[in-house]
């Protein structure tokens, strides 16, 4: 458990300083789209991590192996331009384009795997093992990629910066890590955040991917992953985020696990709080399809941080008519996991939420950029 000491003794007094001014309703723009530029922007400023927008993404396609229904890839690729990312890329078999699924890896405290915390690895008989372990405990033996794959998605997960081929850390470096990158102008989930958006503009440019039917998925961190590059990315068109969503107020108190600091710094933008609360930021995306379900035993949340987090969202997407593009729910008998009736549940939504828009209806949430951009290149 955290020490008592982590927590100021003073630290009543700044939570009732942060009152969300930038929120939906709070802030004095009453324009939507207006408001989502300008909460948007004030996320941005505070990534502290530069677009990257014009960095090719220079794909290099390896590993391709059959599956049965679908094809697997590596993909190396530039998310930035300070490094090159492995991947991998699941694509089914048949007549595309398909929607597809930009899929998040969580954290979790274990760095040896990160894609293949999500995806099953064909490539390395010796991760093979660490991913099963993890899949049993957290997933019910499944692959979610893999999964999802079969059922006519394709599916993008890729390390973030720590996990995987990426320098994996260990629990006690991450600290180090995060204040060296804030001693370089930059930050760690700022860097996190760039990346992701930028890994579903480049599921986006594949021929093989409907660009208007993508959707962000994770579970824990990659949960929170998932609902940001929602509100970041006009690229992606519906999330789902499981076991990730509470008030800010509700989750720093004591006993949290977020007091232990170190993991912390994946999703921590400093100076945020004082303009917008978690569920404000993830309400950039509205009125975008959004699933948010979390575990009524899960021990990272309290319940009033997840019961504030959900009102929020819902007042949001009500205000905006579009109630029923919304679901944000508590599964009483489920922890900190992803078990297999979750995963059945969010793939029904997913068929939903990505169903051709002639079916269900334009997805509005900021300006696409222009259908004639151009597209990486890809065998398949």
């Amino acid at each position: 458990m955290p020490a008592a000491g982590d927590l100021p003794g003073f630290h009543p007094a700044l939570k009732e300083e942060l009152t969300f001014p930038l929120a939906w309703g709070a802030s004095p723009v009453r324009d939507f789209e207006a408001w989502r530029r300008a909460a948007r922007a004030t996320v941005e400023e505070h990534l502290l991590v530069d677009r990257q927008d014009g960095t090719p993404y220079a794909p290099e396609f390896a590993a391709r192996s059959d599956a049965g229904g679908y094809t697997r890839e590596l993909v190396t690729l530039s998310l930035t331009r300070y490094a090159r990312v492995r991947g991998a890329l699941l694509t089914p078999r048949g007549a595309g384009p398909f929607p597809a699924v930009l899929l998040l890896h969580d954290h979790g405290s274990r760095f040896d795997i990160g894609k293949e915390k999500l995806v099953r690895p064909w490539y390395d008989g010796a991760r093979l093992a660490a991913a099963e372990e993890w899949a049993g405990r957290h997933f019910g033996g499944r692959f979610p990629g893999d999964e999802l794959a079969r059922r006519g998605y394709v599916v993008f997960c890729a390390d973030a910066l720590g996990w995987g081929d990426r320098d994996p850390l260990t629990y006690a470096r991450q600290q180090a890590l995060a204040s060296n990158l804030f001693h370089l102008g930059s930050s760690l989930a700022g860097l996190l955040a760039r990346e992701d958006v930028r890994a579903a503009g480049f599921l986006a440019g594949l021929d093989r991917v409907d660009a208007r039917r993508i959707a962000a998925l994770g579970f824990s961190m990659g949960g929170y992953r998932a609902w940001q590059t929602a509100a970041l990315s006009d690229d992606v068109a519906a999330a789902v985020s499981v076991c990730w969503m509470t008030g800010l107020k509700e989750m720093m108190v004591p006993g949290s696990n977020t007091l232990r600091g170190q993991s912390a710094f994946h999703m921590l933008h400093p100076g945020l709080a004082r303009h917008l609360d978690l569920p404000d930021v993830a309400s950039i995306a509205a009125p975008k399809p959004m699933l948010f379900l979390g575990g009524g035993r899960d021990p990272l949340f309290t319940a009033e941080g997840v019961r504030t987090a959900y009102e929020r969202l819902r007042t949001v997407w009500r205000s905006l008519g579009a109630a029923d593009r919304l679901r944000a729910e508590t599964w009483p008998d489920v922890g900190h996991a992803f078990p297999p009736a979750v995963q059945e549940e969010v793939f029904a939504w997913l068929d939903s939420a990505t169903a051709a828009p002639a079916r269900r209806g334009p997805v509005t949430g900021g300006t696409r950029r222009a259908a004639g951009r151009a597209r990486p290149a890809s065998p398949g």
